[in-house]
């Protein structure tokens, strides 16, 4: 895990910690704990930001202030499993640069055991959640 960010690090060890339906469970958790999108970027919704690869409507956006980058997810509340990896996702990589982003791995949430839980549909949204991440940055960048 020491190719992850800190704070991610720390929640992929906590998951790796769970067994089971305890994994479920604190996905859950942590689907609470995703905020709202502010209303400024909520204006945003469209198909730029928008994550097609998974079944659930889920919308990313991405702001950098100086030089580390904050994420906002859109999910809908009736998708907990994925507001949790959403929620992981802002909570882990938060604060980071573009460099430490795009260094995490694609399939880092193995390490959690997600595979254990949740059908491979899922684990495909999951990954599409962090290939968008990387979009985001290397567009932000950009602009």
């Amino acid at each position: 895990m020491s190719d992850l960010p800190a704070r991610l690090a720390e929640i992929v060890e906590d998951f790796s910690d769970c067994q089971g339906r305890e994994k479920l469970e604190y996905l859950l958790e942590f689907a609470e704990r995703l905020p709202d999108v502010p209303a400024r970027l909520h204006a945003l919704q469209d198909d730029a930001h928008q994550v097609h690869e998974c079944i659930t409507p889920i919308w990313l956006y991405a702001e950098e202030n100086a030089g580390k980058f904050h994420f906002y997810f859109d999910v809908p509340q009736e998708s907990p499993t994925v507001r949790g990896f959403a929620s992981i996702m802002q909570e882990g990589a938060q604060d980071l640069t573009r460099e430490q982003l795009l260094a995490i791995p694609f399939d880092f949430y193995y390490q959690m055991g997600l595979q254990e839980v949740l059908s491979s549909q899922r684990l495909n949204g999951i990954g599409a959640i962090l290939h968008h991440m990387k979009q985001q940055v290397t567009k932000t960048g950009a602009s």
